[in-house]
């Protein structure tokens, strides 16, 4: 089941797990030096899925740099291949729908997920960068 919330309706147990999530994906497995948490998730809305009652597919969107934008896209390594990263995605489109209409989407991408995004119209820019030791490229969406 797929959920949308503010950080303060976030129970203190979705909000540990969503933090052994990222860790166990990006700190752990991608081996990245990240400030997570960071001061984004108090802005942010925080979408999604459950599997009974646990957490295994996250990202959350929030405003930034003049429009809005979404990160910290996982999904655990125990439900890959599900198809949760499009439910998640979805999830991702609806809540900047109803919450961010209007806006300009930007992120920035791991490069390996990059054909991912296409299929909901982002589009690439520029050159790939290195973003917490872990090429990345700008990808834009135009208002929703």
């Amino acid at each position: 089941m797929l959920f949308d919330k503010t950080f303060s309706q976030l129970t203190t147990t979705e909000l540990f797990q969503i933090y052994r999530l990222r860790a166990a994906v990006f700190i752990v497995a991608q081996s990245r030096v990240v400030q997570d948490p960071d001061d984004v998730d108090l802005i942010a809305r925080h979408i999604f899925i459950k599997d009974g009652d646990a957490i295994v597919a996250y990202a959350r969107v929030y405003l930034a740099d003049g429009g809005v934008s979404f990160g910290r896209v996982v999904t655990a390594a125990s439900h890959r291949g599900q198809g949760l990263g499009r439910e998640l995605m979805d999830g991702v489109m609806d809540c900047i729908r109803k919450y961010f209409p209007g806006n300009s989407i930007h992120i920035h991408a791991q490069e390996q997920v990059e054909r991912f995004y296409h299929q909901w119209g982002f589009q690439s820019e520029g050159a790939p960068f290195i973003l917490a030791q872990t090429p990345h490229v700008k990808m834009t969406h135009p208002a929703i």
